[in-house]
């Protein structure tokens, strides 16, 4: 029998309002609550409630469908406060018995690539909260991005979990199939599941692309495919956002329509079905070592961290953290470490990428440098926050070196916005 396992990630980042240098010192609040609540509203009506209808409708009609989930804890605070009715939802797709709910660092942050001590404070912060809103301990990780690495997998299995998602990145398995469980070569206790880039890529980036040449993919059309590989291979790892359900995929694109007809045709090829990470860990033995010397994702050819930490901006922006963070655990101020929580989303860094082109339409900001000097200006202010509590003269004189670079870059953008609006004004 060969199992699909289907996994949905849900993450909202707390937005930053635009906050200038001169709010430095002067504006402790930073974040775009507007725009945080209008996202959410929005995404929760075009995606959250109608794919938790199906699935719940799915689970009613088909007892050997399973699914699962990582919802982010940015994520979580948000629908507590603007979509309640989205956490109703999800407890009662827990309650049916035929759902995972999976851990990952509690602000979906790159912690696991700076800070080993923020990475488990984060990681049991969420999996504690999980288990208080849906009644069920999660034994498998997903890292912030699928990021995985062999320091990271020793890190984890010390964490206590079974399990961890990463992606199947081909430059690391060469000849071999994502289509195994695999063991951690740094943890061999660590059971890897690895996602299927080919098949869930179909669904996620291409399903709604009529240049592609497989268009349109259809259930049965990936049922067919799964039914076509060889028959020891057994376990295929669909993993991709919720989004696609409704928002990065239309519902009039099918998509709704796609996932409904997956377990039917599923159930009539009497070869494929269902699993969650744990049922699979608890089936199958892993066939061979998996080792990443450097940190793969999910994102990207080369399936690496460059999209977060891959320029100068964002490198300047995660020393910072990696340089406080000890500090910033010795406060017992509940907002401090709140706003700690929420500045290290992956998100800031994202909106910071230069490789590839910017962030488009998923950034609030204009440019890659904009989202920088807007970043850096918040992190100043922090930063002076936990100054004022934890004095320290060689970080007070960090910290004046750290504003005066910012006040400079800041003159050296508004003076490159100034050009562009000249040469456009001359261009007319």
């Amino acid at each position: 029998m060969k199992h699909i396992c289907l996994y949905f990630q849900l993450h909202q980042p707390f937005r930053l309002k635009r906050y200038r240098f001169f709010d430095i010192g002067n504006d402790h609040y930073y974040y775009d609550d507007f725009r945080n609540e209008e996202i959410m509203r929005q995404i929760t009506q075009k995606c959250y409630l109608p794919a938790n209808r199906l699935m719940k409708e799915i689970i009613a009609e088909h007892p050997s469908f399973r699914v699962s989930f990582s919802i982010s804890g940015t994520a979580l605070e948000q629908l507590e406060s603007y979509s309640p009715e989205v956490l109703d939802s999800f407890r009662d797709l827990a309650a049916t018995g035929q759902v995972e709910f999976l851990a990952e660092t509690y602000a979906h942050s790159l912690s696991s690539l700076y800070d080993v001590e923020e990475f488990y404070n984060q990681t049991m912060i969420h999996s504690r909260r999980m288990e208080e809103l849906f009644g069920l301990k999660p034994r498998v990780l997903r890292n912030t991005e699928l990021i995985f690495s062999d320091e990271i997998a020793t890190q984890v299995t010390e964490m206590g979990f079974r399990g961890m998602l990463t992606e199947g990145a081909k430059h690391i398995l060469g000849w071999k199939s994502p289509n195994y469980l695999y063991k951690a070569a740094s943890a061999p206790d660590l059971t890897l599941l690895l996602r299927n880039p080919r098949l869930s890529d179909a669904i996620s980036a291409l399903f709604s692309r009529y240049d592609w040449n497989e268009f349109p993919l259809t259930a049965d059309k990936m049922i067919r495919w799964i039914g076509e590989t060889p028959e020891e291979e057994q376990i295929f790892n669909l993993f991709m956002n919720y989004e696609v359900l409704g928002s990065l995929h239309p519902q009039e694109t099918g998509i709704f329509d796609f996932f409904r007809a997956l377990p039917v045709l599923a159930a009539k090829s009497e070869i494929v079905s269902f699993a969650t990470p744990s049922e699979l860990i608890d089936t199958y033995q892993p066939v061979a070592k998996f080792s990443a010397v450097y940190p793969i994702s999910w994102t990207g050819e080369e399936k690496d961290v460059a999209t977060w930490l891959g320029n100068v901006l964002q490198q300047g922006a995660r020393d910072k953290l990696e340089q406080w963070g000890e500090r910033v655990r010795m406060i017992d101020d509940q907002r401090l470490l709140q706003d700690w929580l929420y500045l290290q989303s992956a998100d800031h860094f994202y909106y910071m990428k230069t490789r590839g082109g910017d962030a488009g339409n998923f950034s609030p900001y204009d440019t890659p440098y904009d989202a920088f000097n807007n970043y850096m200006n918040v992190l100043s202010d922090f930063l002076l926050r936990v100054e004022a509590r934890y004095p320290s003269t060689i970080e007070n004189e960090e910290l004046k070196a750290l504003l005066t670079t910012i006040k400079n870059q800041d003159k050296q953008i508004k003076k490159l916005e100034e050009t562009v609006k000249r040469l456009k004004t001359k261009t007319v």
